[in-house]
Formats: structure tokens, sequence, C-alpha cells
């Protein structure tokens, strides 16, 4: 069974830089993709970044783009999400999210009902 453990978060003023990890365990061939969500409170579920099982593709909203940035280790079976220039609007919940989808690729990643396995969440909050 597929087991995300997620790491990182906090409080950081606008501006600031935060870093989150998502430790991915029990697989056994191939490493999975791996995306990234967020949930602030009263909205949606909202897909943030997503990164093939081989870091060759690398997507992201374009909310985010050109400040996050998503990489992975596969030594270490773990995802990270740096995120730089942090805004209020921000602020939400963080979920790692894990699928095999063909090919190893980011396909639909937005579509959160296609991710089968979940982080815990971690909070981030921008705020002065």
């Amino acid at each position: 069974q597929l087991q995300l453990v997620q790491s990182g978060g906090g409080l950081v003023q606008p501006g600031g830089s935060l870093g989150l990890s998502c430790a991915v365990s029990g697989f056994t061939l191939n490493h999975p993709v791996i995306g990234w969500f967020r949930q602030a409170p009263g909205k949606e579920r909202e897909w943030v970044s997503c990164i093939g099982s081989s870091s060759i593709s690398t997507n992201y909203a374009d909310s985010v783009k050109g400040r996050f940035t998503i990489s992975r280790d596969n030594a270490k079976n773990t995802v990270y999400l740096q995120m730089n220039s942090l805004k209020p609007e921000d602020t939400a919940v963080y979920y790692c999210a894990a699928a095999f989808f063909p090919g190893g690729i980011c396909l639909l990643p937005w579509r959160a009902a296609r991710w089968g396995y979940w982080g815990q969440g971690t909070q981030v909050t921008v705020s002065s």
C-alpha cells in the first residue's frame, strides 16, 4: 500500500519562502507520479503542480508558475515543493498525491479524482 508522509510548511511573511517534502513508500517497481494540491478554507481543492516519475515532465498551475518549483529525488523516494515569493493567497493546507499514470507522466493532473493516494496535509500560512 502506497504511503505519503509530508513535512515542512508553517508560517511565513509575504515574499518569503517555504519548502514542503513528501516521502513516498510502499511501491515496488515504478516510481509514482506525484502532484501537489492545496485547499484554502471554504474553497475547493486546487491543483498546484505535478512531476512525472522520472522528473522529465513538470507542470504548474498558472497561479504558482515562476514562484514554485517541484522536484524529486528518487534515490530518497521524496518529492519537494519549493515555494518562493509567497503571497497571502497561497495560504492553504497543502497535500501531496500519488498515482501511476500511463507513461509516468502528468496526465490531466488537475483532476483530484485521478489521484489514488494522498498525504496527510500540511498547513502553509502566509501572513505579516
